[in-house]
């Protein structure tokens, strides 16, 4: 490692140190994860990932508006309760259907088990993620702007059938939510267990894609997966069997304009 690089680390363990514990999470600091801290259930959990787009403070003050519990309710009962729910990119139908997906989701089986079933073959993350896209997509049967954004398309492959490092969008939401369950410490939950913190990659958004560029984490200029990627593979160098516990430090480094 490089006299540069040591110094990064440093810098970055401190924050780390600071950072990853849950006096960060407040409505003073809002993120998602302070909603989604709350419950133990994966649903609930990812719903509070799918919808963390755009300004904090009104992502927490939207999740904090929802019935949750809804999840166990009759299809007729969330269509009722959530008449006239929207946000910004997201319809009433959008927001009920999503809540009817997951509701017959958790009927079925598990996310985990969805998950882990394909990320186990080669410990792929990405393919474990497009299997649960493919799935909610499939079980919904609806198409509308609004859902797919809120879901995210399918990653996009190659004529091999591999995935795409370019061309593909961060999945900065999925990686998140990614973090958040399987990563275990003060910050993260922790409730997927058999899925290894050492293949995750960072949850790129644009207050970590600017300031991982300004550390010199980040050497490409393209907003993209393989852009994530390159930031996680870097962090491995300072932290191997978890690159990710840097993800919040950076993004509140970036929020708060630190650098």
């Amino acid at each position: 490692m490089t006299k540069k690089d040591k110094k990064l680390k440093e810098l970055l363990d401190i924050e780390v140190k600071s950072r990853n514990n849950n006096f960060e999470l407040s409505y003073d600091k809002p993120d998602p994860l302070l909603v989604a801290s709350r419950y133990d259930d994966e649903y609930i959990i990812l719903l509070c990932a799918l919808f963390a787009y755009g300004n904090a403070k009104l992502i927490v003050k939207f999740l904090d508006s929802f019935d949750f519990s809804l999840l166990n309710e009759s299809e007729t009962t969330i269509d009722k309760e959530l008449e006239g729910f929207y946000y910004r990119f997201q319809n009433s139908e959008d927001v009920k259907k999503i809540f009817k997906t997951f509701r017959r989701m958790k009927l079925e089986d598990s996310l985990n088990n969805i998950f882990k079933e394909v990320y186990r073959k080669e410990n792929s993350i990405f393919e474990g993620l497009d299997c649960v896209i493919n799935k909610i997509h499939n079980v919904a049967n609806y198409k509308s702007q609004g859902f797919t954004f809120l879901v995210s398309s399918p990653f996009k492959r190659d004529k091999q059938g591999l995935i795409k490092e370019i061309g593909n969008a961060p999945y900065k939401r999925w990686n998140m939510f990614l973090r958040w369950m399987v990563r275990s410490d003060e910050l993260d939950l922790g409730l997927w267990k058999e899925v290894d913190k050492k293949d995750l990659i960072l949850p790129l958004d644009t207050h970590t894609f600017k300031v991982s560029q300004k550390l010199g984490l980040l050497q490409r200029k393209t907003y993209d997966l393989k852009s994530a990627i390159e930031i996680t593979n870097k962090l491995k160098e300072f932290e191997p069997r978890d690159p990710i516990k840097y993800d919040f430090a950076l993004y509140r480094i970036g929020q708060e304009k630190k650098i």
